[in-house]
């Protein structure tokens, strides 16, 4: 029995150890598999990937003519006691100073067809009374210049169209779909910085849906480096595709910090067919003027949550046309949920001039859905004209309510704020600097002309709406104030 125990244990052992050795194999094995799977995301090199795209990366260079000013203009200011030094140093050196004068510029840019159409920024363009476009050399190929005229350009997406007349046919690259680009994706920006010829940077998408400060911006941010001379370039995924146009920087001395901004293609390639087709851009217009929908906003009108797009003006144009109203808060555009101002003014802008969409709108407690014609939004830009300031109004009666003190709206104060004889509503006289009013942004001179979103023409007027509000258990009511013609919304707590 003895012996038969330390038999049955050795064969235990035994097992115990063959296990061991099975682990060690199979851990080994997914060392090898990780290793291999490692290697080929990370790729031995970008060179084959490079010198794919590469040819189709244009340097650009820009020449403006600066005409000359005569005498110490811009040196030192007129009448300054130095202006007699500066004048004699400019005669004792010629008259240099009163001739005009070249001054160069150096960008980024990329072929996007056969037949010579190419992509920059157009503020690498602006201005430019002569452009050259220089193609990349490859490898013992002499250096090839051509003028480039602007086919069109586009200030709101900083986008320029440029085309030159080759002998041949060019090469060129596609763009990609930049809303499948994902934060992580790997990504290469090619062009010209600091003027040091064609160079490549490799990066990463850092985040996307970045806005800098226009109305239509969808930037790519990057940490692959861009510099000046950058702007204008591509950049690339890994398949080849231009997913966007490599634009600014942020930057606190000019150079890269790893933080870099390229519009989105899929903003860019919409912009580049207008440009193609019609040499401008035509955008659709919805005609209103909007704010985005706060927490105490939502809560004044009843809402689940903040969300939308809350019409403040409806001048003249197609909303206006269709039955849109001031206070409407856009819920869906063209069958898509309006998250916000930023997403409805994108969409329209992009939505087919003459087009007719399907808004749905929060009003009345309720949801309604109004069809709107679309007009085009240059040719509504180019008619506006630029309204005077609005001057303070002296009160001819007061009365404090939410930190405001208000007057009822006379002929007096009509002609005092130059508004239109038949407007209507409650002037702003003061505002407590303490109260919720002043913090957002209240103040004397304003026009209050709705409240709850009705009509208010008399102190009397606000305190039902008030009273109303309370009735209803809302613990803010809504204003609409106007302020040198424009319209904005504002919810003002009622308190206890």
């Amino acid at each position: 029995m003895q012996s038969q125990a330390r038999s049955i244990a050795v064969q235990r052992d035994d097992g115990v150890g063959f296990m061991r050795l099975m682990w060690l194999a199979f851990a080994g094995m997914l060392l090898v598999l990780a290793q291999t799977v490692a290697a080929q995301a990370r790729g031995e090199s970008l060179a084959p990937l490079a010198e794919k795209i590469s040819p189709a990366v244009v340097n650009i260079t820009t020449s403006t003519l600066i005409e000359g000013q005569t005498g110490p203009q811009g040196i030192v200011p007129e009448g300054s006691p130095f202006e007699d030094f500066f004048r004699e140093f400019q005669d004792r050196n010629g008259e240099e100073g009163d001739r005009p004068r070249r001054s160069n510029a150096l960008g980024s840019g990329f072929v996007i067809s056969e037949d010579g159409y190419i992509v920059t920024n157009n503020h690498v363009i602006a201005e430019a009374d002569e452009i050259l476009v220089e193609f990349f050399p490859g490898d013992g190929q002499p250096k090839k210049e051509l003028p480039a005229k602007v086919i069109g350009t586009d200030e709101k997406t900083d986008i320029a169209l440029l085309k030159v007349e080759a002998s041949g046919p060019l090469k060129y690259v596609q763009f990609g779909d930049s809303d499948i680009a994902r934060v992580g994706d790997w990504v290469i920006a090619m062009g010209n910085p600091l003027g040091q010829g064609f160079s490549v940077s490799a990066g990463i998408v850092s985040a996307r849906n970045r806005a800098l400060s226009g109305s239509y911006d969808d930037y790519i941010q990057t940490d692959a480096a861009i510099n000046r001379g950058n702007s204008g370039g591509p950049l690339f995924n890994m398949n080849g595709e231009v997913i966007g146009v490599n634009t600014a920087i942020l930057s606190p001395n000019g150079g890269s910090i790893g933080i870099g901004f390229s519009m989105a293609s899929n903003v860019v390639v919409r912009v580049v067919d207008q440009l193609r087709e019609f040499g401008e851009t035509r955008r659709g217009w919805l005609g209103v003027r909007i704010q985005d929908v706060t927490e105490d906003m939502a809560e004044a009108m009843g809402l689940d949550k903040p969300g939308g797009a809350l019409i403040s003006d409806v001048p003249d144009g197609p909303a206006k046309d269709a039955g849109l109203l001031a206070g409407d808060v856009i819920l869906s555009f063209d069958g898509v949920e309006v998250e916000d101002t930023r997403g409805l003014v994108r969409q329209v802008g992009e939505t087919t001039v003459g087009k007719s969409v399907r808004v749905v709108v929060h009003r009345d407690g309720g949801t309604q859905t109004v069809l709107v014609t679309l007009g085009r939004r240059e040719d509504a830009e180019r008619s506006e004209t630029e309204e005077e300031e609005t001057p303070e109004a002296a009160p001819d009666e007061n009365a404090d309510i939410l930190g405001l003190t208000i007057s009822p709206l006379t002929d007096t104060l009509r002609t005092d704020l130059g508004l239109d004889a038949d407007a209507e509503g409650l002037v702003v006289t003061e505002v407590d600097e303490a109260s919720e009013a002043y913090s957002k942004g209240l103040r004397a001179g304003d026009l209050i002309t709705e409240a709850g979103q009705q009509k208010v023409t008399s102190i009397g007027d606000l305190e039902a709406r008030m009273s109303e509000a309370r009735e209803a258990g809302r613990k803010s009511l809504l204003l609409l104030v106007r302020r040198g013609g424009e319209p904005r919304f504002v919810a003002l707590s009622l308190g206890e």
